[in-house]
């Protein structure tokens, strides 16, 4: 009985052995699949961090590249407009302005300008309504082409307002 015991119980062994081994290769398997799928995550995770750490970066510093340009644009914007406007009031005063100053008043709008032509010396040669125009464009407006419009087909007139409080 003795003889039959120790080789059945060494193939036990070898058999539990085995299946020990083979558990053990199934859950090293498992472990590093579930290790690797981590680090995978992890990685993504931090690689998308990352980009997006970037990306916020630039954005930032294109917005303020950005701010800085459309600010420096309204500047050289109004700076034009400002001197429009300036230059506009003191038109009559430029040597090229075929009229006395003292004969032009000023509106701003529709028109610049009404100039009554020899009113400060006595003697009215006509009314020229004036349009100042500066910088790259000299294109009128929609509410100064009607002005204009109304003046070239003679639709002008004066009237007399009497108040009588």
């Amino acid at each position: 009985m003795n003889d039959w015991l120790i080789p059945t119980l060494i193939i036990f062994l070898a058999l539990f052995a085995v299946y020990i081994l083979f558990k053990y290769i199934q859950m090293k398997g498992r472990v590093e699949s579930r290790a690797r799928d981590l680090f995978e995550t992890w990685q993504t995770r931090e690689m998308e961090k990352q980009v997006s750490e970037r990306v916020d970066n630039m954005f930032r510093t294109w917005k303020i590249d950005e701010e800085k340009k459309i600010r420096q644009d309204a500047v050289k914007k109004s700076e034009a407009v400002i001197r429009g406007k300036v230059t506009e009031h003191l038109i009559p005063y430029f040597p090229d302005f075929e009229y006395n100053p003292k004969d032009a008043r000023f509106l701003g709008t529709p028109v610049d300008f009404i100039v009554f032509d020899g009113l400060s010396e006595g003697d009215m040669n006509k009314v020229v309504f004036v349009e100042v125009k500066s910088g790259k464009t000299a294109a009128l407006s929609r509410r100064e082409k009607l002005v204009r419009d109304c003046i070239d087909k003679r639709r002008v007139t004066y009237e007399i307002i009497h108040n009588r409080e």
